[in-house]
């Protein structure tokens, strides 16, 4: 049975709402947990009467979901939480009265209800989003431009998809603090890097849901002499990809882009594969260049940490440090094995501090991880080898 709205106004929410710093901080770290074999209760939070009635009918088609209930905006959701009782919740982000990222820190901090967001492509939608995951939202996923009953049908299978992996998720205990996501930082001045600087160590990073989050944590913590550069594959669509290297590159040393053809590799610097794109390298004289290209996905996705991990080696051998981090799937679980047989370093984010201990679940299982690290950790580590693998980059026979 799907509810429907009530016709008079609902009573004011008595609940104060935390400050955004507080409210991340319950937020962040999400740890998996196991469901009953009960239906995933979905609650659907739209302004759009037809965007509730669609995203519901896509739910209920599968047996395993049950929309227990609609609202028609934040403050309507808040008030049927108690009784829907849902598992999970897809929140629209623009709406009158209360807004999503409003409402989402009411029911990250106040009833940790796992939180699947619905977003536009629009660059407001891309900012809303971003300030979103960084509450603690699981996922997120975009309507069609155009999104009638007809067009609806092209995000069905990713909608459902995403709804079970958050119900498997449970908002608990901040693996870090709100505040150390984007750590305040005076805007920094325009970072240049020598276009002639020796590059000898890369470092490749795949990661998938939670990444955002993880990211932001990761990256700022790099010095700004890090002498490697930084190639990653975050999940995202396009257009998405470019808003958030753009928020990174604020807050961090090193700099921070969306990858471009041609973008050269440097030393502190970090490329960010574009939505809808596979990012690869080729040498070019003594430098290398980003190369970026429109193949069909890999594992589901385009762009794919397999093709990443997979042109790197190649290239940089032994000189690689490959980072498997959170994310649902296998993308990159193969190419990191690739990485480690041409003798480069890898490690995963550890199960505790992963939002969905998935795709370093399946690299470790192979057995192509050697180290697993929490993310805490990674950032010191990260620093720490790559001036170990510098010292003995190009020496053929010389690992760590």
């Amino acid at each position: 049975m799907i509810w429907s709205e009530p016709t008079e106004l609902a009573s004011e929410i008595t609940a104060t709402p935390c400050s955004c710093e507080n409210a991340g901080a319950g937020a962040v770290a999400l740890v998996q947990t196991g469901k009953a074999m009960n239906r995933i209760r979905v609650m659907v939070v739209d302004d759009s009467a037809l965007m509730r009635k669609l995203i519901s009918d896509i739910l209920m088609k599968d047996p395993d979901l049950e929309v227990v209930n609609t609202a028609m905006d934040g403050l309507f959701a808040l008030k049927k939480i108690p009784q829907a009782k849902p598992d999970v919740i897809t929140l629209d982000l623009d709406m009158p009265r209360m807004d999503g990222l409003t409402a989402l820190r009411y029911i990250v901090n106040d009833h940790r209800i796992p939180v699947v967001l619905v977003s536009s492509l629009t660059t407001k939608g891309g900012r809303l989003t971003l300030e979103g995951l960084a509450l603690g939202a699981v996922d997120f996923i975009t309507k069609p431009k155009d999104a009638i009953s007809l067009h609806l049908h092209e995000i069905a299978e990713e909608l459902i998809k995403k709804v079970k992996m958050a119900s498997r998720v449970k908002v608990g205990k901040a693996v870090f603090p709100a505040s150390e996501r984007f750590p305040p930082q005076p805007v920094p001045a325009p970072k240049k890097r020598s276009q002639t600087e020796l590059l000898k160590t890369v470092v490749a990073i795949g990661i998938s849901t939670g990444g955002p989050n993880a990211i932001s944590y990761m990256l700022p913590r790099l010095p700004e002499d890090f002498p490697a550069a930084v190639l990653i594959v975050q999940h995202m669509p396009e257009g998405f990809t470019r808003m958030f290297a753009d928020r990174l590159n604020q807050a961090c040393k090193i700099q921070v882009k969306e990858a471009q053809e041609g973008d050269r590799l440097l030393p502190g610097s970090a490329l960010i594969a574009p939505g809808n794109r596979h990012l690869k390298i080729t040498k070019i004289g003594k430098g290398s260049v980003a190369v970026l290209s429109a193949a069909p996905p890999v594992n589901g996705h385009r762009p794919s940490a397999d093709v990443l991990f997979d042109s790197v080696s190649q290239l940089y051998g032994a000189d690689v440090i490959g980072v498997i981090m959170t994310g649902m799937g296998e993308d990159g679980a193969r190419g990191l094995g690739r990485i480690r047989a041409c003798g480069g370093h890898t490690m995963a984010q550890d199960e505790e501090s992963c939002v969905v201990y998935g795709m370093p679940k399946v690299a470790v299982e192979m057995g192509h991880v050697q180290e697993v690290l929490a993310l805490g950790d990674i950032p010191d580590r990260l620093s720490a080898l790559v001036r170990e693998v510098n010292t003995y980059a190009g020496k053929p026979g010389q690992t760590v």
